[in-house]
């Protein structure tokens, strides 16, 4: 063998094995890394969302069902207030709202809580190392969890007003809608959780920001109260797309088409942004805590 080939076939082998790995490409595999962990982890935050129920209500005769026997007291007397406010039929405003009301409570409740998920857990993530995402789950699993015992608070409306909101196969799609909606959480909550762990401020701001969204969705009005010059309000929301994709199933109606479009564009721009945050960002957030 030559002394050329010799030294090309020691040489290939070098060019192959010492390359460097940028860290864009290690960002981007513990990035996966940490998706894949927290997934496989899911009796850990199954376990912790169950805990944390139960220690919020620790020695309560009724425990979470406090949460919705409050709900249940707001629903009912806002129902009868608003339909005459409103000028709006009972039968149908009643399912309506409390749909909606449900609905609301979850998609709220997900994102102040999210925003403030590794700020609140800061000495749990320094201490023990565990996927980041793992968090995230943690505090979606809590609130589905939550959300299962309100929606008791829909069954008298249903008996009551049978005969518009009702119990067939459409309401399966409830289940659909709840999975759309975690993966939404999962992925813009890690997104408001590193954000909100980089600016505290960012905390307060949602809060506010929150409120002034419940008047501009139509959770206690529906669209029709409108102007048709003003519906835009409500048509181009992506707050309401994700509330009728889990109201309408529950009333035993399938979301409209317009819904289904706009929740599957947000859940595009969430991934995307939530990826390409995550990726470059991930290593930092436990020096911001």
């Amino acid at each position: 063998m030559s002394p050329e080939a010799i030294d090309l076939s020691i040489e290939n082998p070098l060019l192959e094995t010492d390359r460097p790995v940028s860290s864009l490409q290690k960002g981007r595999k513990l990035a996966f890394r940490d998706f894949k962990d927290g997934l496989c982890q899911w009796r850990i935050w199954l376990m912790l969302a169950y805990q944390d129920i139960k220690l919020r209500y620790l020695r309560s005769i009724l425990g979470p069902f406090w949460i919705t026997l409050s709900m249940a007291i707001s629903v009912y007397s806002m129902g009868f207030l608003y339909s005459h406010l409103f000028h709006t039929d009972l039968q149908s405003y009643f399912p309506f709202l409390v749909g909606g009301m449900i609905t609301w409570t979850l998609i709220s409740t997900l994102v102040t809580e999210l925003t403030d998920a590794f700020s609140t857990s800061a000495n749990l993530l320094k201490q023990i190392k565990l996927p980041y995402s793992l968090y995230i789950h943690r505090i979606v699993t809590r609130n589905i969890i939550i959300f299962f015992h309100n929606m008791l608070v829909i069954v008298p409306i249903l008996a009551i007003f049978h005969q518009v909101a009702k119990v067939n196969w459409n309401t399966l799609f409830l289940f659909v809608g709840l999975f759309v909606l975690y993966i939404n959480a999962i992925f813009y909550g890690l997104t408001l959780a590193m954000i909100g762990s980089r600016y505290r401020d960012i905390s307060q701001i949602v809060k506010s920001l929150i409120q002034v969204v419940f008047f501009l969705t139509p959770v206690m009005w529906k669209p029709d109260v409108l102007p048709p010059s003003k519906r835009f309000i409500a048509l181009y929301n992506p707050f309401s797309s994700f509330i009728e994709i889990i109201r309408a199933p529950l009333t035993g109606n399938l979301p409209a088409f317009h819904d289904l479009l706009m929740v599957f564009g947000v859940t595009l721009i969430g991934i995307f942004i939530c990826y390409y945050l995550f990726v470059r960002y991930r290593a930092r957030i436990v020096y911001w805590l």
